[in-house]
């Protein structure tokens, strides 16, 4: 047992191993306990001690394994009782991933933090997909919004993001596709370019391509599932295949 205590919150990335970083493959090297959520790939876990705790923490939409509550205080208690505990999160820990409130917990109960950036599926995903959120002339900045709050409404940064030219991301979205859709068609922007990722970076990678106004159907023909990541905006129609398959499209 290491006596010394200390929690590191390290991004695991999008799913793909090898988009974690080598800071985080050492950070899980050292670790006494792994405390890991239900998007992290379980494959990183080998390069974890064999010695080392490991605990399942995830959450996936109803479903709850612990609360945040539980989280926070396993955390303390581990660092207390084994030393070196890593949690590790998919994507990045600060981006929808309540990092900033393990950090302040940990740090209440005088626990030693530190922070392993990951690389973020709100914006890893479009670029693996060709998809750049930021194009001269089309976007000039690109938002990353919750699908749902706690309350469990979409976000109301949707319905002003849907009156800009920005590109915008939908983290945790997919449930809510339709009354996002929604909120574009009201504002007008039925035409605007969209894509849905699904499982993303990883070999069973699926995508939808389409307009608001066909996305809905579209994610129904190509069975687009949960996790998956919602891109709106002109630079979607960068995508190699976005014009191919839009009905009436005109191969050139």
């Amino acid at each position: 047992m290491n006596a010394y205590p200390k929690i590191t919150l390290v991004g695991a990335g999008p799913g793909d191993t090898d988009l974690i970083s080598l800071k985080g493959l050492k950070a899980l090297s050292t670790a006494d306990v792994v405390l890991y959520d239900a998007l992290v790939n379980e494959a990183l876990l080998e390069y974890v001690p064999a010695t080392a705790v490991r605990v399942f923490v995830g959450k996936r939409a109803s479903h709850h394994a612990y609360s945040q509550l539980e989280i926070n205080q396993m955390l303390v208690a581990f660092a207390q009782s084994h030393g070196h505990v890593v949690r590790l999160k998919g994507g990045d820990p600060f981006v929808f991933g309540r990092g900033g409130e393990e950090i302040e917990y940990a740090a209440s109960r005088h626990i030693p933090t530190a922070v392993v950036p990951g690389i973020s599926s709100a914006i890893s995903l479009a670029g693996l997909q060709g998809i750049p959120l930021t194009y001269r002339g089309l976007s000039e900045s690109f938002w990353v919004i919750t699908g749902a709050t706690t309350a469990g409404s979409i976000s109301k940064d949707i319905y002003t993001a849907a009156r800009t030219a920005a590109t915008v991301v939908v983290l945790m979205g997919l449930n809510k596709l339709a009354e996002i859709v929604q909120v574009y068609q009201e504002a007008g922007r039925g035409q605007l370019p969209i894509a849905i990722i699904q499982n993303g970076s990883l070999p069973d990678e699926k995508i939808a391509l389409g307009t608001v106004d066909s996305i809905v159907a579209r994610a129904k023909e190509e069975q687009i599932g949960a996790p998956a990541v919602i891109i709106i905006g002109e630079v979607v129609a960068k995508h190699e295949h976005f014009a191919l398959e839009q009905p009436n499209s005109i191969a050139v």
